[in-house]
């Protein structure tokens, strides 16, 4: 009999992709490996993923909400929208630290696709805008928005680059200074 805490078989397949994707990368990870880890028939992984890529975009839907309930919870610690938009840099170097500054999902992944999944790049500057809105709705500005945005992409590789919170840090100042 199943417990109610143990992971369906899906989730467990996109707990398994979600490790491996970002401990070694999508082209890396085989299906092979996916289906050992997960511990799952590869009859029972085509049951709920047709293919890799499906695999991947789930893991990435999945990702993408975590991020964003991280954000919100972020934003509701700021009484300001200069409060708010600090907030969310404070969380980018909680989650850097956590990850041991392995990086971002999406700009992992981006990199690491065939031109031709252009399904999943779509999928990722969709992301990638949604956390421009964020700001965008926080300053109701636009132009600042897009600057911020920047500052916070960049920031995010950088760090990832560099292996230390230097980037963070410095683009949080900056943005301290244009609000």
């Amino acid at each position: 009999m199943k417990t109610q805490d143990a992971p369906t078989v899906r989730q467990r397949i996109l707990d398994t992709a979600a490790r491996l994707f970002y401990q070694q990368g999508y082209p890396l990870t085989g299906i092979n490996q996916l289906i050992a880890e997960a511990g799952v028939a590869k009859a029972s992984l085509y049951q709920h993923f047709r293919t890799k890529d499906d695999i991947l975009h789930a893991y990435l839907q999945q990702v993408s909400q975590q991020w964003f309930q991280q954000v919100s919870e972020a934003v509701a610690q700021g009484h300001s929208p200069k409060a708010k938009v600090l907030a969310v840099f404070d969380m980018l170097k909680e989650f850097l630290v956590a990850v041991n500054f392995r990086g971002c999902n999406f700009q992992n992944a981006v990199v690491q696709l065939a031109p031709e999944e252009q399904a999943i790049r779509t999928f990722i500057q969709a992301h990638k805008a949604r956390m421009g809105r964020v700001f965008a709705e926080l300053l109701a500005d636009e132009s600042l928005a897009e600057e911020i945005t920047l500052l916070f992409e960049g920031a995010l590789i950088s760090s990832q680059i560099r292996g230390d919170l230097t980037p963070v840090a410095t683009a949080r100042r900056l943005v301290e200074r244009l609000l």
